[in-house]
């Protein structure tokens, strides 16, 4: 009996110590018209549990290591198993010795069609394609996956970037926007290509140096955080030399806009006039934004 209660201890630790993330799915229909129909909320709690419950790694990680992350799903329009949608996916990660998080992925995919049937068994196969709906959640998972890695060593989301191009490419025999070339400068072929090539190196070491070498000294020495910060703008320029206003830049961007101003309007005085220049040239989506930092 003592054997049966360890085992059993034993399973349920080991669970909860596998799973890599902690995300909130919230899937909104009401430009369906139909936005109490049953269906959504069993959507919204089969996709909760996916996420969560799926082994996406041979990594084992404790409770607080989990990644926070969500995903919001609007629905707009629904014809019995077909649905048609965006999906906003969101991540963050906890800076050392603080309480604070700070965004690391921000990505809107409006091409997220799919077909689903009422509690349909989903299953996520590294290797071969599923379903469509499947398979534009594990490509996002494992884009959540290397960013946040790519955050704590440099190059560290390799494998996981790997996965999400592996994702890409089974994917395309689907008929389904965002898997191909042709579907556009900011499609999910166009994330994970721009991600896995040279030419954008620099983006992910300042995703690395943003967050090792910037956020996470802050809290003993706030002035060298944000002068570290500061010098990131450098190492995106060498991007912005060679691909200008790109989307990957975008994608950093979009994570990163609001805390960038927040940093440079606040705390410890330092030079800021030559960074806000250089933020105005290579991100200039947020130019308006930009103009709100005071030094």
């Amino acid at each position: 009996m003592r054997k049966l209660l360890f085992l059993f201890s034993f399973l349920i630790l080991s669970n909860a110590f596998s799973q890599e993330l902690n995300c909130t799915v919230n899937v909104i229909a009401q430009q369906t018209g139909n936005e109490n129909d049953v269906i959504f909320k069993t959507l919204e709690k089969q996709l909760t549990e996916f996420i969560n419950n799926t082994k996406w790694t041979n990594k084992s990680f404790k409770p607080h290591e989990r990644i926070n992350c969500g995903m919001v799903i609007n629905v707009r329009e629904n014809n019995n198993d077909a649905f048609s949608a965006t999906i906003q996916v969101s991540s963050s990660r906890p800076i050392y010795n603080s309480t604070y998080s700070s965004p690391v992925y921000n990505y809107n995919d409006k091409d997220f069609n799919f077909q689903y049937l009422e509690f349909q068994n989903l299953v996520f196969n590294e290797s071969q394609f599923e379903s469509n709906l499947v398979s534009v959640l594990a490509f996002h998972v494992y884009m959540i996956l290397g960013m946040d890695a790519d955050s704590f060593e440099l190059n560290g989301g390799d494998d996981y970037f790997k996965q999400a191009q592996t994702i890409a490419g089974y994917s395309q025999q689907l008929s389904g926007q965002g898997w191909k070339l042709e579907d556009g400068l900011q499609s999910r072929f166009a994330l994970i290509d721009n991600i896995m090539s040279p030419s954008f190196k620099s983006i992910r070491k300042a995703n690395y140096m943003y967050h090792i070498e910037g956020l996470d000294i802050m809290n003993e020495n706030q002035k060298d955080g944000k002068t570290k910060i500061i010098s990131v703008f450098n190492e995106l320029q060498k991007v912005h030399k060679i691909r200008p206003n790109s989307f990957l830049m975008r994608v950093f961007f979009d994570a990163k806009a609001d805390e960038i101003l927040d940093i440079l309007n606040g705390g410890p005085k330092v030079n800021i006039a030559q960074a806000k220049e250089l933020l105005i040239k290579i991100a200039p989506m947020y130019s308006q934004k930009w103009q709100n930092i005071t030094y």
